[in-house]
């Protein structure tokens, strides 16, 4: 599995096309004073597309993003053609450095780990350093299309397991998930647990303990009132299954449909993807720029913004008894690590983390949303190495890399 240099370089057709669609817009209108309530006010889709097509520079995006060493190699799995899998692989100066895999979800990129990598690949002498692997999912950014269905996480986490075990040597690693990115960590700590050692998650999808699913833990949960985090954490998650999911819906059953406007309007796809970067997010300042760099990823990935939708029907339609028991079983065999952010999707208790499985770190943030690795870097990278540290319940659990020199 050779694995070859990779730099982003969006030919000049694609990007006059972009700026030919912009100048064309027709934009609906929207009843007065809607605000957010029916969806992204126009006010703010006008000013973002009036900005992508008059100030936005994405060479200068690329330049930013090719900061990142990135690769290419080609990955077979059993049922489905051969994935050209792009990757970024920052490697720590410290020899000692523990293998981590970062695996993002939608709206998300391997953007996302961009602000990580100056906290985590040099820890010194007081905090752990890491080598970072950062994939983009197939059918995401710069990786490949998969033409067959049935692509769900459970074969991403195979994708992933053969890139770090087969082409990147790494016979034991960690991983970090949110999003899909936490089904797919999920997946690779249920089918490879020799390889993946501990997992940390940003997104925690839990079961309420009972009175035959962890007893001791439910009494604990019964005799303890409920705090004000918790209880916004419940409107956070009410709301989301109520007012959030659409999208999920329409990923789910007819990803086709919605995939003709967001592959042929740039304006179809910033807003389908500007609500989630501002729903889901806690108060985060973006910057039209930042919007726009964010959004010209899916615009000019290799599989076109449609594909991304795909991993969503293929795990609700798979016939796979695991799809619905590995977001919350107990595994065994790896180390767990959590942390809850308040503007998270699903907001639960911390105490219910205990149901995933050893569970090493459990941690709350005072902010942040969901996507943990662009909002918050810094509580993010803080857990990371608190729990991988010398003080930590995952220290030195990778064989020979504890991350300190």
């Amino acid at each position: 599995m050779p694995i070859q240099p990779f730099k982003i370089d969006i030919p000049q057709a694609k990007l006059d096309r972009l700026k030919a669609k912009l100048a064309v817009v027709d934009f609906p209108d929207e009843l007065e004073d809607a605000g957010w309530d029916y969806g992204v006010p126009l006010v703010d889709i006008k000013r973002l597309t009036k900005y992508w097509h008059d100030e936005f520079e994405w060479r200068k995006a690329e330049v930013e993003l090719n900061e990142m060493p990135q690769f290419t190699t080609n990955i077979k799995i059993d049922g489905f053609d051969a994935i050209d899998l792009h990757f970024v692989h920052v490697k720590s100066p410290n020899p000692g450095a523990i293998p981590l895999l970062f695996a993002h979800g939608w709206p998300g990129s391997f953007y996302e780990v961009q602000k990580l990598l100056p906290l985590l690949l040099d820890g010194g002498k007081d905090n752990p350093s890491f080598d970072v692997v950062a994939p983009s999912m197939p059918n995401y950014a710069f990786s490949s299309r998969v033409k067959q269905q049935g692509f769900g996480a459970r074969q991403v986490a195979q994708v992933y397991h053969k890139l770090m075990v087969d082409v990147l040597g790494y016979s034991e690693f960690v991983t970090q998930g949110g999003d899909i990115g936490y089904s797919v960590t999920r997946f690779i700590g249920y089918l490879f647990p020799e390889n993946c050692k501990a997992s940390h998650y940003n997104c925690q999808i839990t079961e309420a303990p009972s009175e035959s699913h962890f007893p001791e833990l439910y009494k604990i949960d019964q005799e303890t009132p409920c705090t004000e985090a918790e209880i916004k954490g419940f409107e956070r998650t009410k709301w989301f299954e109520e007012e959030g999911r659409g999208y999920w819906h329409e990923h789910a059953t007819k990803p086709q449909t919605i995939g003709y406007s967001l592959t042929d309007s740039p304006v179809g796809l910033l807003a389908w993807i500007y609500e989630k970067l501002h729903d889901w997010t806690d108060d985060y300042p973006w910057t039209d720029y930042e919007v726009c760099k964010w959004i010209s990823i899916y615009w000019f990935s290799t599989p076109g913004p449609m594909a991304s939708l795909g991993i969503y029907y293929d795990s609700k339609h798979t016939t796979d008894p695991m799809r619905k028991t590995i977001g919350t079983m107990y595994l065994e065999h790896v180390k767990i690590g959590a942390t809850k952010f308040p503007k998270e999707l699903f907001v639960k208790p911390s105490l219910w983390n205990k149901t995933l499985g050893d569970l090493v770190l459990n941690k709350e943030s005072d902010s942040g949303g969901h996507f943990a690795a662009h909002e918050k870097p810094d509580v993010l990278a803080g857990d990371l190495r608190e729990m991988f540290g010398k003080n930590g319940g995952a220290y030195s659990v990778v064989k020979g890399k504890t991350g300190f020199a």
